[in-house]
């Protein structure tokens, strides 16, 4: 049966969510941004190094001409030709240099051969650009007052812009050639690159749903290490989480098989007997035993709850006094005469800011454990203590108290230890520890010097709003 893709995943033909096909994209974008650039710096500094060039070449021809007028090379008149000046024929620069002689008087003495019969420049003296026939050219001029003349040599600007672009076209040519190689060169090694997420993408879908066992780290890239730790540490809750459920569903299970095996036994033993103090006494212990069966439902789906991940209820204010007040006198009916609850009354002038639902369900369990470890007669206290960093709300019983050597352990779901009670599952404590820690509180446990049990809900000074003495 082939496999459902997620809703919203990419395929793997579609390109931009595919990594390799990402990182291709941006190395030859930045490859060719980079070439670019090279391109362009090449072609500002190819232009201005060969002006710099060329231009150093008319001076040196106008100033070798002007050397030889000097020295009467030409003759004199107007009938003294110029020796044309002119390069070595080249495929790529194939050019003359144009030299006109101009008398002082404006008259032109003499020319070479490819010379404009316009005048190549009215500058007296250097450089200068001038437009002749719709072309633009570049044109040294020496004044030879001496010879009394003007001696001037340029060429076409057309000739110096066609051999830059010769230059720039030498450079993109070979690189036009190799971006194809390149971009095939980039790919692989992208491909090479991602092995180990492929090793890994592969390793994972082959496992069976039962193997958390962490992902090997040796030999991985550093870059996905991180990653693989992420995974191995998810690993590790989702294998803790299996097993508290495994344990919890287990635990369950053996804590209702025997209040329900109770419930049948006194079900059956009310029915078959005719003795109605018999019958009477039977049907008690039913109410003992669905009354235990009940608070131990109600504590197995508040561990559910808090186990459910579920973002605890907003905190609110409420005052911690008349909550506890509440819970008394819900808790009293099914006290009976075994034990006396009392509320300190500066409790009911303290107002905290924290989730009620969660500060009432730690609260309950821990008077309710109170009221099973109390002796018959007894006190259970509920009374409020400050210091300098916040309160503790003390819920204190006068029973045997825990062992020292287990109050390490009275947190551990199910944990019933030696001086355990008739009605007990051994999750009230675990449930005040969670629903504290949820609450942004904490749980302190001591034994009473003078006997018995003292639990505190210790509350930070943040979530406390308004504390006075009462009246």
């Amino acid at each position: 049966m082939p496999s459902r893709r997620p809703e919203g995943a990419a395929s793997e033909g579609e390109p931009m969510h595919s990594m390799r096909t990402r990182l291709f994209v941006i190395l030859i974008l930045t490859t060719g941004l980079v070439w670019l650039s090279a391109v362009v710096w090449i072609f500002f500094s190819t232009g201005s190094q060969l002006e710099r060039v060329l231009d150093a070449r008319l001076m040196e021809a106008a100033r070798m001409v002007n050397s030889m007028v000097t020295r009467r090379a030409l003759g004199n008149g107007e009938g003294a030709t110029v020796p044309t000046i002119q390069t070595e024929p080249h495929p790529a620069y194939n050019r003359q240099l144009s030299c006109q002689i101009w008398s002082l008087e404006g008259s032109l003495l003499s020319q070479s051969a490819d010379a404009p019969k316009t005048r190549l420049s009215e500058r007296q003296q250097g450089f200068s650009n001038t437009v002749i026939n719709g072309e633009t050219w570049r044109v040294y001029t020496v004044d030879n007052p001496e010879a009394g003349v003007l001696v001037m040599v340029g060429d076409r600007v057309y000739f110096r812009d066609h051999l830059v672009n010769n230059v720039i076209a030498g450079v993109l040519l070979p690189a036009l050639l190799i971006l194809p190689v390149l971009a095939g060169l980039i790919w692989l090694s992208v491909g090479r690159g991602l092995i180990p997420l492929s090793r890994i993408a592969k390793e994972l879908p082959m496992r069976q749903a039962s193997d958390l066992s962490p992902i090997e780290e040796a030999g991985t890239a550093s870059e996905l290490r991180p990653v693989l730790k992420a995974i191995n540490v998810l690993f590790q809750r989702v294998s803790q989480a299996r097993d508290r459920e495994r344990d919890f569903t287990a635990f369950a299970a053996h804590e209702l098989r025997t209040p329900m095996s109770g419930l049948k036994t006194q079900a059956q033993i009310a029915l078959a007997s005719n003795d109605p103090a018999t019958r009477e006494k039977a049907l008690a212990q039913i109410v003992v035993g669905v009354d235990r069966t009940g608070r131990l439902v109600r504590q197995l789906l508040d561990i559910a709850s808090l186990d459910s991940g579920v973002e605890p209820a907003a905190d609110e204010q409420f005052n911690a006094g008349r909550l506890l007040e509440t819970i008394v006198g819900e808790l009293t009916p099914h006290a009976g005469e075994v034990a006396e609850i009392a509320v300190d009354t500066q409790l009911l002038a303290l107002e905290l800011c924290m989730s009620p639902e969660l500060f009432s369900l730690a609260a309950r369990n821990l008077i309710e454990n109170a009221l099973h470890h109390s002796p018959q007669g007894g006190r259970v206290s509920c009374r409020l203590v400050e210091n300098g960093v916040g309160v503790t709300i003390w819920i204190e019983d006068e029973g045997p108290g825990i062992p020292d050597e287990e109050l390490a352990r009275v947190t551990e779901r199910f944990f019933r230890g030696r001086f355990r009670s008739a009605v007990g599952s051994g999750l009230g404590l675990s449930i005040v520890e969670m629903a504290v820690d949820h609450g942004g509180a904490s749980l302190e446990m001591r034994n009473r010097p003078q006997g018995g049990f003292a639990a505190g809900i210790v509350i930070a000074q943040d979530k406390v709003r308004r504390q006075a003495a009462a009246a």
